[in-house]
């Protein structure tokens, strides 16, 4: 039966020795580690030779005692040996986490990291449009568009959204109406509601309100729907194959936003000047006749070019965002709601960007 670990200290010509006897195991250590801490003498040797046997816990004991006391250790076997360097191997010191800053330190820091990831994803998203024109040319090519999934990518974006996107414009044309009117009727100018109605709506709102609606709808479906697949490794089972996931998951979602952006954005400034005029024909007892008939002579048809030209850069945009946000997804489902808000995030900003370009550049070219 095994002996209880014990030690004794012994003087010689080479030094104080300290010899353990007994079993260094779990099991048989009993108050040894006390014992350890307590002993306040000299030790320059650790003498291992007259114990029976050593494990995890007892060779880690011998030589946190050992490196506190800058005493080398004598008499182990092969496998004690071999079991010694693997704890000193793995009593490293652990690096502790630097303390947050705080203050304006800290919300630098915060800021600094927020560009640096902006640039990032800036850089990411480029790449990624380099990659798509590349999987245009390689189907205009060979000649392989996948007809029935870009088909069903119209319904997805553009049909089942009809709806809702119809609904909040003619609510959205209804309040333009309103608060113009509110604010006209101080200077006895409310019949100029109307143009109201009709410029801000054929060439701003209308396209813009729908981008909004359908990247937090149709971008987030993106990037939900290809993080899934990227997560349960279909994405790479389709390579695999040979099948590319640019040509057969990217390319039909982008053709789809980009087709069906301007066809929705056209709906949708229509459905407002139909809530628009219904208000004014309730509010301001303006016939429906005149209000038409005032849309015409007031609009022109250069508002309605600018938000056709519009549509299709913002379907690229939304289907891009949530595309690229989808690919990046790892590691864990949390990655896929991550990404998905990301997703909505970045199309939402880079749709509100681009209009202020274009506001800009339409009205450098005098489309005002």
């Amino acid at each position: 039966m095994n002996g209880m670990a014990a030690f004794s200290h012994e003087n010689a010509p080479e030094g104080d020795i300290l010899r353990f006897t007994g079993s260094l195991t779990l099991a048989r250590i009993g108050d040894l580690p006390e014992r350890l801490r307590g002993y306040d003498g000299p030790a320059s040797v650790v003498d291992l030779s007259g114990i029976e046997r050593i494990d995890t816990i007892g060779a880690w004991l011998v030589h946190r005692f050992a490196a506190a006391h800058d005493a080398r250790i004598e008499g182990l076997d092969a496998d004690s040996e071999h079991l010694l360097k693997q704890i000193e191997a793995a009593d490293q010191p652990v690096a502790m986490r630097p303390t947050q800053a705080v203050g304006v330190v800290r919300v630098v820091g915060e800021i600094g990291d927020a560009v640096v990831a902006s640039f990032k994803t800036l850089y990411g998203l480029l790449g990624f449009l380099g990659a798509t024109v590349i999987a245009i040319g390689s189907v205009i090519k060979h000649r392989r568009f996948r007809f029935n999934a870009t088909v069903q990518r119209f319904e997805v974006v553009g049909v089942t959204a009809l709806g809702i996107i119809g609904l909040m414009s003619f609510l959205i044309g209804i309040v333009i109406g309103q608060q113009g009117a509110v604010q006209l009727q101080q200077f006895g100018a409310e019949v100029y509601t109307i143009n109201l109605i009709g410029r801000i709506t054929l060439r701003e709102l209308g396209v813009l309100m729908t981008a909004i609606m359908v990247a937090g709808r149709s971008g987030s479906a993106f990037a939900a729907q290809i993080g899934t697949m990227k997560l349960t490794e279909e994405i790479d089972a389709m390579r695999t194959i040979g099948v590319s996931p640019m040509e057969a998951l990217v390319l039909p979602r982008m053709i789809a936003a980009v087709v069906m952006m301007p066809l929705l954005g056209f709906y949708a400034s229509l459905l407002s000047i139909i809530g628009g005029g219904l208000f004014c024909w309730i509010s301001l007892g303006i016939p429906p006749i005149t209000f038409i008939q005032r849309i015409r002579e007031v609009v022109p048809i250069t508002d309605l070019y600018i938000g056709l030209l519009k549509a299709p850069v913002f379907g690229a945009i939304i289907a891009m965002a949530g595309c690229f946000q989808g690919m990046l997804v790892e590691a864990d489902a949390e990655q896929v709601g991550m990404r998905t808000t990301s997703a909505v995030v970045q199309a939402i900003f880079l749709v509100i960007v681009l209009d202020a370009v274009f506001a800009v550049f339409f009205t450098s070219v005098g489309w005002t």
